[in-house]
C-alpha cells in the first residue's frame, strides 16, 4: 500500500468550488486511512480521529507541512458513521460481492474503501450517488493499479441501484434528455 500521509496536496486554485472538492477528496482519503488503522490495529475510533485531528490533517487555512487539507467534521461523520453501521454495510457488501471473494478475503484497504462508499450511499443523500462512486473509484486508483478500481465501480454501482434507484433513474433521464 502506498503511503498517503502527505497526499493529496491541495493545488493552488482561485476557485473555492474546486478547493472544496479537493478538500472532500482529501477527507475521504483520510477516512480510508483512519478505518484502515482502526481495523488493522484494533484501535479505538475516537483515539484515531483525535490523532488525525492533531497530527495528520490540516483543518485551518495555513499550510502545515506534511498534512492534508481535510474537513474534520466530515472525517468524523464518515468514520463514526461507517463504524456504527458496519453490520449493515457488510451485509450489503456481502450481497453484491462475488462468492469467490467474500469480504474477509478482500484486502483491508479495499474493504475500507467499499465500506466508506457504502456508508455514503446509505446515509449521505445530499451527495449524488454518481459523485460518491466516482470519488471512491478515483481513490481506489491511489492504492491499486490492477482490476480493483473496476471492482469498486461494479460493487458500488450495484449498491447504488439498490439504495438509490430512483435517483439514478432520474439522473439517467436528465442525461438522455439533454443529449437530444
Amino acid at each position: 500500500m502506498k503511503d498517503r500521509t502527505n497526499t493529496p496536496s491541495t493545488k493552488n486554485s482561485d476557485s473555492s468550488f474546486h478547493s472544496t472538492i479537493e478538500k472532500k477528496t482529501a477527507t475521504r482519503l483520510a477516512a480510508i486511512q483512519a478505518l484502515y488503522q482502526i481495523e488493522f490495529n484494533g484501535a479505538n475510533v475516537n483515539l484515531v480521529l483525535e490523532e488525525f485531528r492533531a497530527y495528520r490533517i490540516n483543518i485551518g487555512d495555513n499550510d502545515v507541512n506534511g498534512r492534508m487539507h481535510a474537513s474534520f467534521s466530515l472525517l468524523q461523520e464518515l468514520v463514526i458513521g461507517t463504524d456504527r453501521s458496519l453490520t449493515e454495510i457488510d451485509r450489503y457488501l456481502s450481497t453484491f460481492l462475488d462468492e469467490t471473494w467474500p469480504l474477509d478475503r478482500i484486502a483491508t484497504v479495499m474493504r475500507c474503501i467499499l465500506r466508506l462508499a457504502t456508508f455514503e450511499l446509505m446515509a449521505r443523500h445530499q451527495v449524488p450517488a454518481k459523485v460518491i462512486i466516482k470519488e471512491y473509484i478515483k481513490l481506489a486508483y491511489e492504492f491499486f493499479s490492477g482490476a480493483e478500481p473496476g471492482m469498486v465501480n461494479g460493487v458500488l454501482d450495484k449498491i447504488a441501484h439498490e439504495l438509490r434507484n430512483t435517483e439514478l433513474e432520474c439522473s439517467n433521464e436528465k442525461e438522455s434528455t439533454s443529449r437530444k
